[in-house]
């Protein structure tokens, strides 16, 4: 049951990344995080929905345009914190992504997220 919440959670995070339109980024952000959420990304500390919203809006306009992000992975959750697999990629095989990310619930809602991104290489053909 447990890793199912996080499971529903850590989707509709990475859905924000797919949203058909920035509007809708916040709304599913709200929906999976809590609005103290402590965010460990690329450039350090960061809390609450807006600055991941900033992580997440910077990501959607990659210069190499809009991407996908896709979780990879089943979710694990060997205690409180959950880790997963994603992997990011650009239109027509451009630059691509690769992380994992480890995440922390309290009451069905991430409410700490650390980002640990890999090189960025050219996706398979």
């Amino acid at each position: 049951m447990q890793e199912e919440t996080a499971r529903s959670a850590i989707d509709t995070f990475i859905s924000a990344f797919n949203a058909s339109n920035d509007s809708y980024v916040t709304a599913l952000l709200s929906q999976a995080l809590t609005s103290d959420v402590v965010f460990w990304g690329p450039l350090g500390r960061s809390e609450g929905i807006a600055a991941v919203e900033r992580f997440v809006l910077d990501i959607r306009r990659h210069p190499a345009g809009t991407g996908t992000m896709v979780r990879c992975s089943e979710v694990d959750m060997p205690d409180e914190w959950a880790r997963y697999q994603w992997v990011f990629t650009t239109p027509d095989g451009g630059p691509r992504l690769a992380g994992t990310d480890v995440v922390h619930l309290r009451r069905s809602l991430i409410d700490q997220v650390i980002v640990f991104a890999g090189e960025i290489e050219p996706s398979a053909s």
